[in-house]
């Protein structure tokens, strides 16, 4: 029987999903262990339950996650928590980046709250971060942890029709962008998340040498 290494990803979010089996898929590190890698979202496990995140911190969330959902699944699972923190707004949204508004995923309406707590915030205080963390978690319990982030600011108006989440009104001052306004390839470069996912590859990788974790 061939050998394939799996991994479950602790999200159903296609857009995540993509981003990160693309950069998992395409990983050196993970290509030179000479067999495939099986990359499978939550949404193929119905059953999974769903995760409280109730952490108060992005690493919090991440690792109770990935624990969880591979205590229940028994196969290694891979899980981040992600969000934006603005300075002026001590960090928020933070680690409720997803529903600052109130509603999970309600993109326009978490922009729109930010923008309205930033009103009269002049540019040099409007400054911003991306931050990532993946965890991964097997079933016998290890665990570890990457992070990434990216450093930016507020813009003073939404820009670009790439990406999702608070991409339109994150800028990227040495860029010139928001990160909406990256193609697909710049920001699977650039991107918090791919900064988090670069280390973790070659960490991945390593788990994948000194366990039989293939199937």
């Amino acid at each position: 029987m061939n050998k394939t290494y799996r991994i479950v990803l602790g999200t159903s979010n296609p857009h995540k999903v993509a981003e990160i089996r693309r950069k998992l898929q395409g990983s050196a590190s993970l290509r030179a262990l000479g067999a495939p890698l099986e990359v499978l979202p939550l949404s193929d496990y119905p059953n999974a339950p769903e995760v409280v995140e109730d952490r108060d911190t992005f690493e919090g969330n991440a690792v109770k996650k990935a624990c969880e959902l591979a205590r229940v699944l028994g196969l290694p699972v891979m899980a981040d928590d992600s969000g934006l923190q603005v300075d002026a707004l001590g960090g928020a949204p933070g680690v409720i980046s997803a529903r600052y508004s109130g509603t999970h995923g309600a993109y326009a309406a978490n922009n729109a709250k930010v923008f309205a707590e930033m009103r009269g915030v002049p540019e040099e205080k409007r400054t911003a971060r991306f931050v990532c963390v993946i965890a991964f978690a097997d079933p016998a319990g290890l665990v570890f942890t990457t992070e990434g982030k990216v450093e930016g600011r507020i813009a003073p108006e939404p820009k670009g029709d790439g990406g999702f989440g608070y991409d339109p009104i994150f800028y990227l001052p040495e860029l010139r962008v928001t990160m909406a306004q990256l193609s697909l390839a710049e920001k699977n470069r650039l991107s918090h998340r791919a900064r988090a996912i670069e280390s973790f590859c070659e960490k991945l990788a390593n788990y994948f040498r000194t366990h039989s974790t293939e199937v």
